[in-house]
């Protein structure tokens, strides 16, 4: 009987210790996410417009509320919101609305104006007021009567939008939603997909082998791929188990984990062409971000397995942490706007930008979800 008690205190002393040891670092983390987030927002302005780099921070932002409940944070993504009147591109002239690449207010149904919605669309499920989210019912009610499914050409187009699909769902019940996000996301898989190497192009013009890397090797723009990635998990977040597709994207997600996982650095880092680190050599923080973000939201979320994948978010936290977040709270080493990996462009500690914090957020709050599950 001793020797069992013995045993016991014993067994109770290592889970002690282990749920120490996971709670420490959770706290730690969290004081790192803080420390982004609060270095950003003491930075830069609120009363920015709403196009994707900025609404792409916000989405991290928010994230970072729902797992602090800082007010600070949330007031921060009010007011932005509030400053661009709960829209993204702002014309009200149906006729002249277009697709295609544009900045300007024209571009309604450019994908990039869009993202901003599903910021939108989380206030306003923390306070149901329409208002909050009548453009965006506008806009892509609006974009689904058009018999047109080639809205998303490029990569960054399924972050940007497929989420507003699956939110904006959950908080009118319309199946349209769901029928057009598997159309449009069909149309898109189409010119992008690569079913040999499991990796998205970034659009039409770099498919292999009309484009190749210095090498003549296969190009996949790593942030690209960080975009769907990470717009697998947001999706799959507010998808209903019910939906007759969701097997097509959870089988994506998981093929697109095995084939990020195989070109992670030793370092931690994928570098900006995925499978030419030659091509553009050196640590890049959003295509990085975006991974982590995926493979911790997959493992937290039973998608995933735990045993196979942790090694790899072990080692992309350790380069988040140490190399790409410096000492004041920046986050360096993202790859400025742009397309594609461009070789001989610098990309280093000073180089940072809102969409990279918004990544790195989520990586954060998924980190800490992940510590803190090993608690229990």
């Amino acid at each position: 009987m001793r020797r069992l008690s013995v045993t016991i205190s014993v067994l109770f002393f290592i889970f002690l210790s282990t749920y120490s040891q996971s709670q420490t670092e959770a706290d730690e983390v969290l004081k790192i996410m803080r420390k982004v987030n609060d270095y950003w927002q003491k930075n830069y302005s609120p009363t920015v417009n709403a196009f994707w780099d900025n609404a792409t921070y916000h989405i991290g932002n928010m994230e970072a509320y729902f797992l602090t409940k800082n007010p600070a944070y949330l007031d921060y993504s009010l007011k932005w919101a509030e400053y661009n009147e709960w829209k993204g591109a702002k014309s009200d002239d149906k006729e002249a609305w277009k697709y295609t690449y544009g900045e300007t207010d024209e571009y309604v149904l450019f994908g990039d104006h869009q993202a901003c919605f599903q910021v939108y669309i989380d206030l306003y499920r923390m306070d149901p007021k329409p208002y909050k989210i009548a453009r965006a019912r506008e806009v892509m009610e609006y974009q689904m009567s058009t018999d047109r499914r080639n809205y998303w050409w490029w990569a960054d187009g399924l972050y940007m939008v497929m989420p507003v699909m699956t939110k904006l769902h959950v908080v009118t019940g319309n199946p349209l939603y769901l029928e057009k996000l598997y159309e449009y996301w069909s149309y898109a898989d189409s010119l992008m997909y690569d079913k040999e190497e499991r990796l998205y192009y970034r659009d039409a013009k770099y498919v292999y082998p009309k484009h190749k890397t210095v090498n003549g090797k296969k190009d996949f723009w790593s942030r690209g791929n960080g975009w769907v990635f990470a717009a697998f998990a947001r999706v799959l977040q507010d998808l209903p188990k019910t939906d007759p597709h969701r097997a097509v994207y959870i089988e994506r997600f998981r093929s697109m984990a095995e084939a990020l996982a195989a070109c992670q650095q030793p370092q931690g880092y994928w570098t900006r062409s995925l499978l030419d680190p030659e091509h553009a050599p050196g640590p890049e923080t959003s295509g990085t971000a975006f991974f982590t973000y995926g493979f911790l939201w997959g493992m937290n979320n039973g998608y995933l397995d735990m045993g196979k994948y942790e090694p790899v978010i072990k080692k992309s936290w350790n380069y988040l942490q140490n190399t790409a977040l410096q000492p004041d709270g920046r986050v360096g080493y993202v790859q400025p706007i742009g397309e594609k990996a461009i070789p001989g462009q610098v990309v280093d500690a000073h180089s940072t930008a809102n969409f990279g914090v918004g990544a790195f957020l989520l990586a954060s709050c998924e980190m800490v979800r992940y510590l803190q599950s090993k608690n229990k």
